[in-house]
């Protein structure tokens, strides 16, 4: 049987975080023997909130793509591409801004998170409003029958079933599937500082840190903040560096547990145990990188690639659809 189709992106923000490898890349990189895959640098999706400064695009977008690969995304497997490189993107996002309503994306729950989160940055503007749209304008060109995504991202793969109904209908043939969602098993991990994980808040560990500063970076992790001496009784569920135990020493964590709280254990050498673990998982990727770092060319080449082999089928797609809506050549 012929493979399904996945469509996935992400924005190029530059080198990655563990965050970012455990909520989408760890699933991907699963997917892609079951699925045929086409994984996106989405740099438009970029701008609809850096519209005002994308000198960083290029950089980050190479920056992103050496993690993806450094953690195991396949080129042969995968057509890893950027989506900027594909100009039949734009062409079904504006052809299916002709008939998606208003009030659709006005309702999406994120539309108006953001405006709240985003103060600062001047977003009345179309491209932002219609982010859904171009996302559902990804996934309908290569007919994708799923999308790997986190929970936030439900209600724009429910709009872009809509839109695949409202098409089906408008032009009287069942042309685009409506796209199921496989949700990603998202390992969450807070930031250094207990707090969400994120490089605006400084407090990130990055797929690209070199060991001393992962071993630097888990040392400054908050621990029980009611622990003053080495042989207190301590309370895991409150430690982020028990989060990670949890997550990079399965198979001792509770171990991990019964210690902390009988205070057998101190905070310092907890952490130190946990650094080891994190970087002998961290080294294979960092190895990886570090080799892919010199090879700029060999990036460029992948992204040719991907660019040529999306842009086949989405010429191919796109004819038909031009065809039902009676847009093909006279």
């Amino acid at each position: 049987m012929e493979k399904k189709t996945i469509f996935s992106g992400m924005r190029p923000t530059g080198r990655l975080q563990l965050g970012n490898l455990l909520g989408a890349l760890d699933n991907w990189i699963k997917l892609q023997d079951k699925y045929r895959c086409l994984f996106c640098v989405v740099d438009w999706h970029a701008l609809t909130t850096a519209y005002e400064d994308p000198a960083l695009l290029k950089e980050n977008t190479y920056e992103m793509v050496i993690d993806w690969l450094a953690a195991g995304l396949d080129p042969e497997e995968s057509i890893i591409f950027r989506q900027s490189d594909v100009k039949e993107h734009a062409e079904l996002h504006l052809l299916l801004s002709m008939f998606t309503p208003l009030s659709w994306l006005e309702r999406v729950p994120t539309y108006k998170d953001q405006l709240q989160q985003l103060k600062d940055k001047n977003l009345s503007t179309y491209g932002f409003l219609g982010y859904p749209l171009l996302m559902a304008a990804d996934i309908l060109l290569y007919r994708a029958e799923a999308v790997p995504v986190g929970e936030d991202q439900i209600p724009h793969i429910e709009i872009t079933r809509e839109i695949a109904r409202r098409f089906n209908h408008l032009y009287q043939k069942p042309y685009f599937p409506e796209p199921e969602t496989i949700l990603n098993k998202v390992k969450v991990l807070p930031g250094i500082d207990g707090r969400k994980m994120s490089k605006s808040y400084g407090n990130t560990i990055s797929m690209s840190d070199r060991p001393d500063e992962v071993r630097k970076k888990v040392r400054q992790m908050i621990t029980d903040p009611g622990r003053v001496r080495k042989n207190d009784p301590g309370n895991p569920s409150v430690c982020t560096a028990f989060t990670f135990h949890g997550v990079f020493n399965a198979e001792e964590v509770a171990s991990v547990e019964q210690v902390c709280r009988r205070g057998e254990i101190g905070c310092v050498e907890c952490k130190k145990q946990l650094a080891e673990r994190l970087v002998s998982y961290l080294e294979p990727i960092y190895e990886r990188r570090q080799a892919l770092q010199k090879e700029k060319n060999y990036i460029r080449e992948i992204l040719a690639d991907g660019a040529k082999r999306a842009s086949a089928l989405a010429a191919e797609n796109m004819a038909e659809i031009r065809e039902l809506m009676n847009l093909g050549q006279l």
